[in-house]
């Protein structure tokens, strides 16, 4: 699990960004959104179709860049009031978009494992 020092703080990019880019290229999506790169804060980019994630910050010492891809579903942006570019969320919040939890969708019930399918 991921924990971040309290003054960092998480901005999602709304919009979705070209996975191609890595350090150079997600800095320069940050500074569109009119933020500072190496401010020491977490900015997570999403591609279109939301199946990919990146994150980036600047520790102070250099680049660090988290990746994610899920293998089903898709990341769920928080919920937007209007025409933002980006929206900042807490710690807690951003550790459970990378988890993949939809936020958008309670469901009640218990939880039951599919059998496995043979790959014969």
């Amino acid at each position: 699990m991921l924990s971040l020092p309290p003054a960092v703080r998480v901005f999602v990019a709304v919009e979705p960004v070209d996975m191609r880019g890595s350090f150079d290229a997600l800095a320069g999506a940050v500074r569109r959104l009119g933020l500072d790169p190496v401010d020491g804060h977490v900015y997570l980019f999403f591609n279109r179709r939301r199946r990919i994630a990146k994150a980036l910050w600047f520790d102070g010492s250099g680049w660090c860049l988290l990746a994610k891809r899920l293998e089903a579903g898709s990341f769920q942006l928080p919920v937007l009031s209007g025409q933002e570019t980006q929206v900042q969320v807490d710690g807690p919040t951003f550790a459970s978009l990378l988890a993949g939890i939809d936020f958008t969708a309670s469901r009640r019930g218990w939880y039951r494992r599919l059998p496995v399918r043979s790959s014969r």
